[in-house]
């Protein structure tokens, strides 16, 4: 049996990863197993071993790819404008954001226990990723924001990056939490992720 290239063994995570994504968008982690995956892909679950060592592997590798969007969103505010009021700099990531509903659904996940059971060169991959997310928010901020100083900046990063972990939560309420809010006598006025976005980096910015 000929041994499959770096490009096939590539598009065969990819097409794993896919079919994760596609039940992930119906289904919660919980519910999802290495069977139901197998089941909408042409692999079979002993075949997505040889990929994947556990399903928290391919939830990391989906929350990887989910970087890596945002990051080629946060490129296009880079490198799209010259020069960005406090405003407007707020405006582009927090729509940035609002088109990836699916990386702060991971965000509000358990985190803790999809990484630590990830093999190390799989969860150094997606570190790069979250990494690379950092540094181009801090090229963002030191490009539009030059007020900004080295301690501004990193304080940015430790409120903002706490921050998206819980922004899934706020705005993607369920009618049954809807219900259950109103019969405690909860008030809670609910907004988008835009709107909640806009608002911490509007403060985070001091506009």
């Amino acid at each position: 049996m000929r041994k499959a290239t770096r490009e096939q063994i590539v598009q065969k995570r990819e097409e794993i990863i896919n079919a994760c994504e596609q039940l992930y968008q119906k289904m919660s982690f919980r519910e999802i197993t290495l069977k139901e995956i197998g089941n909408i892909t042409s692999f079979s679950r002993p075949t997505i071993y040889n990929y994947f060592e556990t399903k928290e592997e391919i939830f990391l590798g989906l929350f990887q790819r989910e970087y890596d969007r945002w990051n080629e969103d946060l490129t296009a505010i880079l490198n799209g404008n010259e020069k960005l009021t406090k405003k407007e700099l707020a405006d582009h990531i927090a729509n940035s954001l609002a088109g990836r509903e699916q990386l702060l659904k991971l965000l509000s996940m358990n985190n803790y226990d999809m990484e630590a059971n990830s093999r190390q060169e799989l969860l150094t991959a997606f570190k790069q990723s979250y990494g690379r997310s950092m540094h181009l928010m801090c090229m963002l901020l030191e490009k539009f924001c030059p007020d900004m100083g080295v301690t501004d900046i990193q304080n940015f990063i430790y409120i903002f990056y706490p921050f998206m972990f819980g922004i899934y939560p706020y705005t993607a309420v369920t009618e049954k939490q809807r219900v259950a809010m109103k019969e405690a006598g909860i008030n809670y006025v609910y907004q988008s992720v835009y709107e909640l976005t806009y608002s911490c980096l509007i403060r985070l910015l001091k506009e």
